[in-house]
């Protein structure tokens, strides 16, 4: 049961990729307004692009969070669980995505590891809000 709970924790990172795509999507458009001959402040042209760096770094860690949400998931129904961990490791391994073909992590501690990669997205969220919360007054 922890891992559909970790699976389902893990699933919330859709929601927060959401979010963070529109503020990072608002941030590219504001930032072309230039194009449109509306000058930009300095300040608020690098706010734009560190809107869009920790976009691009929330959408890094949200690629991450969507995978293991779907891996939790699957190995939550699993009936034979130690086999599975164990072609898991070794398919992660053969995609270069591991650096070794086992781990002696158990999952509790594979299960902290993923939250914490969704902890990560979260935080960028965080900045890119109170970023853009501090937008509008650069101008």
């Amino acid at each position: 049961m922890n891992l559909f709970v970790v699976a389902s924790l893990l699933a919330r990172g859709r929601q927060l990729e959401r979010l963070s795509d529109g503020i990072t999507l608002l941030a590219l458009a504001y930032s072309l307004a230039p194009l449109l001959g509306i000058p930009l402040p300095a300040l608020s042209s690098v706010l734009c692009a560190a809107l869009l760096v920790i976009g691009l770094a929330h959408k890094y860690w949200a690629i991450r969070v969507a995978l293991d949400a779907e891996l939790f998931a699957r190995l939550g129904a699993s009936s034979n669980l130690p086999a599975d961990t164990q072609a898991l490791d070794r398919a992660l391994f053969d995609l270069h995505l591991k650096p070794t073909a086992s781990d002696t992590r158990d999952w509790p501690a594979r299960s902290q590891g993923a939250l914490a990669l969704l902890r990560r997205q979260a935080l960028c969220l965080a900045v890119q809000v109170v970023l853009a919360l501090v937008l509008p007054f650069t101008g």
